[in-house]
């Protein structure tokens, strides 16, 4: 074990205590400490003259105690007057000792650290670093002074002094961290070494460019951000690999099956429709498993896509199977897939938790025997007691819900004979290119990026709860003129029970208010069959208006309601709000969204709103909301590994996004060694999982 690769506990002053509070940092070996960056710098480097100083700069002073007293105002406190020759101030401490207060006699010499404040004295420096002087002391600090991010009960200068012992260990044994990207592809890319990386943050020299570095754009922080975007990628191509090691069953185009299917749809295929088909038929006629992303904008016909690849599959002798993440998606998706799919012979299984008993051990047998050529159902399709015949399509909607492994579990499912099935990975939610390129590594990307015919784009108003009577009279406008409404109910808490508790307390409200109308209600704990019910009699107009929780977020498709109303949307991330407004516009009629807010707004939220107000294009809200919620929210905190980089900003560093393919690709081709070790470095144990799956 190197020096570097040892636990924490093997530096000079760390006990079991200590490596407690670093393991909060996720530090836990000693080049941990190295990767572990400050946040930002202060200057140290040159003393102030008392004279010069201004209320909230910050700077080193240092003088002579002229006097010390304990004054007593509102709160005790230790003030400490320090004279320099050029002008005077006060050290004012609330929390000292008897002990401190006696080191502070006039004449000592102290230097200090702190923020000036304008005080009852004058300028005042409020529990500042400080030591004393001696005769021939140490001169001031030759680099900027690091501040890192830290945990209760570890102060900046024990984090320092441990990361300066960390520095001390990989000087005098280099080789201990090797920088795993070559000079040639350094040079090549123009990217500074890693050691000298490293030196720089901790102790930057005084010229440093403090814009720079704050902003996180130096080019030592660039080399950083950049490998450990590069060990992401590599770590998701060597999932791409070891999946596509296995064979995949062939399964030439099913064009027969296709056209009987597509000339009892009730619409035409658009042409961002095909064009996304034939790269999926490609796709499925190669004997290597398919690892597609199909994105597309609400209403832009990804389920039609899938059925048409499900197709393929069925008439190449397989299975196909649709996961989706919620039972009233799951659901829905059973049901069209049943309507569309039945009359062409084949049978449509659904399978779910919540199904029990005999049902289910029907359901499964007809998997197990092949009778069931088409399933869908939700996670409990990767349960271990289920088996499919010849499992040869995975179709995965929603995937940002889904973790990477999740995902990867279904392919366990179809590997009869050595066989890997197809993945088709599906998401309403448009990733931005960023988040596409670093999260989806192991996927080919499709995008679907035309609406059919006949959508009309939804006009969005942001109006304060305050006018709530005015909406509740555009409700009553549109139902009287034969159109439909919903009114989404959303809670801050995560309870269920509490949101269940809300909806059904606004249903009763506008029932009192909308007495002529017939209000349905939809939430999360009612059963399925229920919800369904409710649905059903929605779709068919036998409802004006459903109140609901988040739940019809996505797959529900009712042309004829054309107004939908959004109850506290601040509490909502945009591309939520998106996919919610995806739910009206469906028909020709025009529609809108009610963004109903509870004042006052803070500038983040009005940002958001004015975002919906200004724009229907789900990629640009999608990049938006990057920026302003950052990547574990946009894909779900189940997403691996993303919302945990150290170093990397995937908003920020978008722009490096663009080298770490070629990157990737050059240093498997030239140092393909390297790249275990990098993921290692930078994803610790999840390498070891990625590595499995």
């Amino acid at each position: 074990m190197s020096d570097l690769t040892q636990p924490a506990t093997a530096l000079s002053g760390v006990g079991e205590a200590l490596a407690v509070k670093l393991a909060r940092l996720r530090v836990e070996s000693v080049a941990d400490l190295l990767f572990h960056l400050p946040l930002r710098y202060q200057d140290r480097t040159r003393i102030t003259p008392i004279a010069t100083l201004r209320a909230g700069h910050e700077a080193v002073i240092e003088g002579e105690v002229a006097a010390s007293d304990v004054v007593r105002g509102r709160r005790r406190s230790l003030l400490v007057r320090l004279k320099d020759g050029s002008g005077i101030l006060s050290l004012r401490f609330f929390h000292f000792s008897p002990a401190q207060q006696q080191q502070f006699q006039p004449g000592v010499r102290v230097r200090c650290f702190g923020e000036a404040r304008a005080g009852a004295t004058g300028l005042e420096l409020y529990h500042p670093e400080y030591r004393l002087l001696k005769a021939g002391d140490t001169p001031v600090d030759d680099h900027l002074t690091p501040i890192y991010p830290t945990t209760e009960g570890l102060h900046q200068a024990r984090l320092r002094g441990l990361i300066g012992q960390a520095l001390e260990k990989l000087d005098a044994a280099p080789a201990a961290l090797p920088d795993w990207i070559s000079q040639p592809l350094r040079e090549r890319f123009r990217l500074p070494e890693l050691h000298s990386s490293l030196h720089y943050l901790h102790e930057p020299p005084p010229d440093a460019d403090l814009a720079r570095l704050a902003d996180g754009r130096h080019p030592a922080q660039r080399r950083l951000a950049l490998e450990e975007l590069l060990a992401h990628q590599l770590s998701l191509r060597q999932v791409r690999l070891r999946i596509q090691a296995d064979g995949a069953p062939v399964l030439p185009s099913g064009r027969g099956l296709q056209a009987r299917f597509v000339t009892q749809l009730p619409f035409a295929l658009t042409g961002a429709q095909r064009r996304v088909l034939d790269e999926i038929a490609h796709d499925l006629e190669r004997p290597v498993p398919m690892l597609r992303l199909v994105q597309g904008d609400v209403g832009s016909g990804k389920t039609v896509v899938a059925a048409m690849a499900a197709l393929q599959a069925i008439a190449g002798g397989c299975q196909a199977a649709m996961m989706a993440p919620t039972e009233i998606l799951a659901e829905q998706h059973f049901r069209t897939f049943r309507d569309w799919l039945a009359p062409l012979g084949i049978e449509v299984a659904w399978l779910a938790g919540k199904l029990k008993g005999k049902a289910r051990l029907d359901t499964k047998a007809a998997i197990l025997d092949g009778r069931a050529q088409m399933v869908v159902g939700t996670h409990a399709l990767f349960q271990g007691d289920v088996h499919f015949q010849r499992l040869g399509l995975a179709i995965v909607d929603e995937q940002h819900r889904f973790g990477v492994h999740q995902r990867l579990a279904l392919r366990e499912k179809g590997e009869a004979g050595g066989l890997t099935p197809h993945q088709l990975v599906m998401t309403a939610t448009p990733i931005p290119r960023t988040l596409a390129m670093s999260a989806y590594a192991d996927l080919d990307v499709s995008v679907i990026d035309e609406l059919p015919p006949g959508r009309t784009p939804v006009q969005t108003v942001a109006v304060p709860d305050e006018r709530r009577p005015e909406v509740v009279a555009r409700i009553r406008q549109a139902c009287a003129a034969g159109r439909q409404a919903y009114w989404v109910c959303t809670l801050i808490e995560e309870s269920e029970v509490l949101q269940c508790q809300a909806a059904e307390a606004t249903r009763d409200s506008l029932a009192e208010a909308l007495p002529e109308l017939a209000i349905g209600l939809v939430h999360g704990r009612m059963k399925a069959t229920e919800k369904a019910e409710v649905m059903a009699a929605f779709k068919q107009g036998e409802l004006d208006l459903l109140v609901a929780t988040t739940v019809i977020e996505v797959g529900v498709d009712v042309p004829n309601a054309s107004l939908m109303i959004i109850e506290n949307p601040e509490r909502l991330g945009l591309s939520q709000l998106h996919q919610l407004r995806g739910r009206v516009g469906r028909g020709a009629t025009e529609s809108f969204c009610v963004l109903l807010y509870h004042p006052p707004l803070s500038a983040h939220s009005r940002e958001r709103l004015a975002v919906m107000r200004e724009t229907t294009d789900g990629f640009r809200i999608a990049e938006k909301d990057l920026e302003l919620r950052g990547p574990g929210e946009v894909l779900g905190t189940r997403q691996t590994g993303l919302a945990q980089m150290k170093i990397a900003d995937l908003e920020r560093d978008r722009d490096l996004l663009d080298q770490v393919s070629p990157l990737a690709k050059a240093l498997l081709e030239e140092a393909p060694e390297a790249s275990q070790p990098l993921i290692r470095r930078w994803l610790g144990e999840e390498a070891g999982r990625y590595g499995q799956v």
